[in-house]
């Protein structure tokens, strides 16, 4: 076998292994489609009655996961889809209570125009509400979870920066009471040898 013949055999076993590797990958409960060599897939769930996402390639280039059952995401669930350049997850019961955040903040830095069509099933007073619209104050148990206002933080960084002109005062007037003990310890010293 030429040298030639021997990289022909070995590329193609590589194609192979790679489209087999593809094959495996592809979440039994969906359609893949290639969208060309090393450009990633293309991963059709819509439409399968999927109560969770089902574990997904990293190389997903567009994902269509609506008209499910899906109420969740699990956090960290999305987070290795880092080709991802389109998504379709709406029309799915979405649960917005705390467990949505995850979703939420997830779609507005991957697929900001995904998040407008994604709206709320439950609980009751969000029902029907775009999940980019969702509030802190709507999540309910999650408040605790989320940022502290900003008056909050006002106070206490007022607090602090109290604290450390104080402490500086402190040391100033401490560095500057030890600075005229030294001058009168050396002036008695000089006084006493004269």
């Amino acid at each position: 076998m030429s040298k030639t013949e021997f990289i022909t055999v070995v590329g193609f076993g590589i194609s192979l292994l790679f489209l087999m590797t593809q094959a495996e990958v592809c979440p039994p409960s969906c359609t893949c489609k290639s969208l060309g060599e090393m450009k990633g897939l293309h991963i059709d769930c819509s439409s399968r009655k999927l109560t969770e996402v089902p574990a997904l390639p990293f190389n997903t280039k567009s994902l269509y996961l609506e008209n499910n059952s899906l109420t969740s995401v699990p956090p960290g669930a999305l987070d290795g889809l880092r080709s991802l350049e389109e998504v379709k997850i709406f029309d799915n019961p979405w649960n917005c209570d705390c467990h949505i955040l995850y979703l939420k903040l997830w779609l507005e830095d991957i697929s900001a125009p995904s998040l407008a069509n994604v709206r709320c099933a439950s609980p009751a007073p969000v029902r029907m509400k775009p999940l980019r619209q969702l509030t802190g104050n709507e999540l309910g148990i999650c408040k605790r979870l989320l940022p502290i206002k900003c008056l909050e933080f006002f106070w206490r960084d007022l607090i602090l920066i109290a604290g450390a002109m104080f402490t500086c005062s402190l040391v100033a007037w401490a560095l500057k009471c030890s600075k005229k003990l030294v001058c009168q310890i050396n002036l008695s010293h000089y006084a006493s040898r004269g």
